[in-house]
């Protein structure tokens, strides 16, 4: 009877999840709810949300430490591994120093300061700053975890992962993994093992995607509401003008010029795209990231299991390139500062090595706190920007994610080692094949819930 029933693709039941999340939303803010006056309706949404992301950063440590120790012993298979990874980065500095001079750019077109609706009395310093010291800091891994700990109110504790701790934990052993040689092959033949229990882990976690969304978008409907948009409308659109611009200009151009299809790339990495935009969260998405990666563009898992998870802790072209851009120009306005050419030579230095110097403790906030303060300008300027900084957010993360797959799909293209055939494949309702980590007993029952039929596994992979 069940199978009789029209299957809903993957990417079809995410949009629907989309719309749902708007609508369900816009009802609990009609009947009252609010971020200081929840419902039940606004905490179911909350909660459904809040625990898919945390299911998600959950998985990440295990997953990130697993498949970097695997992709380093595997690299005794890849010829050219240090030149992959100088061109990773070198590839990461080009795309953050175009987006940051599209945010400049935009910054001065649209005046993002004109018009706003805030006053001085809005300006406020915010709990955390970025230093150039927090690379340092945060690269010194504090235990075998990569876990810090921080008191919060009433002495309750919470605990948080670094992840780049954890890949510096993981490089090391990988590499003493392969200095060890033979001796190391039980502990190898455990981390392979281990790896292969994890993604399937993930797998059923990614299928709880589309009710999430539902769960994330009606929350963060409920509790920023979009009227909050007016207050800094012309600072706004000019964030959002700046990051389509990047997304929708700048990486489809160095697609072209290297060969690749436009619509192939997108549809490939939209669920991790998506994803990114309902969560908030690069370092929750970078597990969905890293398989759309390898499956939909056809980048090596032995070269995308180290290029995602440092893309997701330094790649941040719309936190770290475009917002604190853009957000500079308005603070100075503000603040009737002017900028010359040296402090917006600055602002670009900033965006492409800031982003590695705040490892650690990533974040919109963090990178515009090192960009004012490199800058001279007031950090008081932070909280000016406060009441539609969720809103932004949501793009802010999506643009990161789209360039956190791109980059390791040019560079693997460039470098010869691109599976063309993955990367052109026919698009079949899947976020990514799964192949390699479903058995065949059970993947009749995943077919099921992601809506790919029995046909779409003979002839090409199956993927969104």
């Amino acid at each position: 009877m069940l199978s009789r029933l029209p299957r809903i693709s993957f990417g079809t039941q995410v949009l629907i999840g989309l719309v749902l999340g708007v609508v369900l939303g816009l009802v609990a803010r009609a009947t009252g709810a609010s971020a200081d006056n929840p419902t039940w309706l606004s905490e179911t949404l909350s909660i459904i949300g809040s625990s898919f992301v945390t299911l998600l950063r959950t998985i990440v440590p295990p997953l990130v430490f697993l498949a970097i120790v695997s992709s380093i012993a595997n690299l005794r298979e890849v010829t050219g591994a240090a030149r992959l990874a100088w061109n990773t980065l070198l590839w990461f500095a080009l795309t953050a120093l175009a987006s940051v001079a599209i945010g400049l750019s935009v910054g001065w077109v649209i005046d993002p300061a004109r018009g706003a609706g805030v006053t001085a009395a809005d300006a406020a310093e915010p709990s955390r700053t970025g230093s150039w010291l927090d690379f340092l800091t945060g690269i010194i891994p504090a235990n075998m975890l990569g876990l810090s700990a921080r008191s919060g109110d009433e002495g309750a504790v919470s605990l948080s992962f670094n992840v780049l701790q954890i890949l510096v934990l993981a490089i090391a052993i990988g590499i003493a993994v392969l200095k060890v040689g033979k001796a190391a092959d039980p502990f190898l033949s455990f981390t392979r093992s281990a790896l292969a229990v994890v993604q399937k882990v993930l797998w059923w976690i990614i299928l709880l995607a589309p009710l999430a969304t539902v769960g994330l978008l009606g929350n963060a409907v409920v509790s920023y509401g979009w009227e909050t948009i007016g207050s800094l409308g012309r600072f706004t659109v000019a964030v959002y003008v700046g990051m389509l611009l990047v997304v929708g200009l700048l990486y489809p151009l160095i697609l072209r010029l290297n060969g690749l299809s436009i619509r192939q790339f997108f549809s490939g990495a939209w669920p991790a795209i998506q994803l990114g935009f309902v969560s908030r969260s690069s370092i929750g998405t970078m597990p969905v990231t890293q398989r759309v990666t390898e499956r939909n563009l056809g980048v090596p898992s032995a070269y995308s299991s180290f290029a995602v998870p440092l893309g997701a802790t330094t790649k941040m072209d719309g936190c770290a390139a475009i917002y604190p851009a853009i957000a500079a120009i308005f603070v100075a306005q503000f603040f009737g500062v002017s900028l010359g050419i040296t402090e917006y030579l600055l602002i670009a230095f900033v965006a492409v090595i800031g982003s590695a110097a705040t490892a650690g403790v990533t974040g919109a906030t963090v990178m515009l706190t090192l960009t004012l303060s490199t800058l001279g300008l007031p950090l008081e300027g932070v909280g000016l920007l406060l009441a539609v900084d969720p809103i932004l957010d949501m793009g802010r993360t999506a643009t990161n994610v789209a360039g956190q797959a791109l980059v390791p799909t040019i560079v693997a293209k460039r470098q010869g080692i691109l599976d063309l055939d993955a990367y052109n494949a026919s698009r079949r309702g899947e976020p990514w094949r799964e192949d390699d980590i479903l058995t065949d007993d059970v993947r009749a029952d995943d077919e099921s819930l992601v809506g790919a039929t029995p046909d779409s596994r003979e002839g090409a992979p199956a993927r969104l």
